[in-house]
């Protein structure tokens, strides 16, 4: 069975990175697709274990650093430089981090109607 909210998150964070990378002025089609493979290699796995394992919010950061540090080497890969690749992560993760935390009360909200 699909669980749609994961799908949903994933989505969403995918949405989310793709337009930071390109506010941060990234136009290379293999980062922005590369950004969309890690994504969906770090979102759903860790938004899986997240739902079978209510944590609180020390464990949800460490959980997210580990997502961070991965994908700053995955970015590595594709734009050659290590202060580039943090910054992508570190912004992309922290954007689509926060604006998760803004919209799920609204998510909840709309399950409960």
């Amino acid at each position: 069975m699909i669980d749609y909210g994961i799908v949903f998150a994933a989505i969403l964070t995918v949405l989310i990175e793709y337009v930071v990378l390109r506010c941060l002025g990234e136009r290379r089609r293999r980062v922005l697709g590369a950004s969309v493979a890690i994504n969906i290699l770090t979102n759903v796995p860790l938004n899986l274990y997240l739902i079978h394992n209510p944590s609180g919010m020390p464990v949800i950061l460490l959980l997210e650093g580990i997502v961070m540090a991965i994908e700053a080497a995955w970015y590595y890969l594709f734009v050659k430089d290590l202060r580039q690749a943090a910054i992508y992560s570190v912004l992309c993760n922290a954007i689509s981090f926060l604006i998760g935390i803004l919209i799920e009360p609204i998510l909840v909200l709309l399950e409960t109607i």
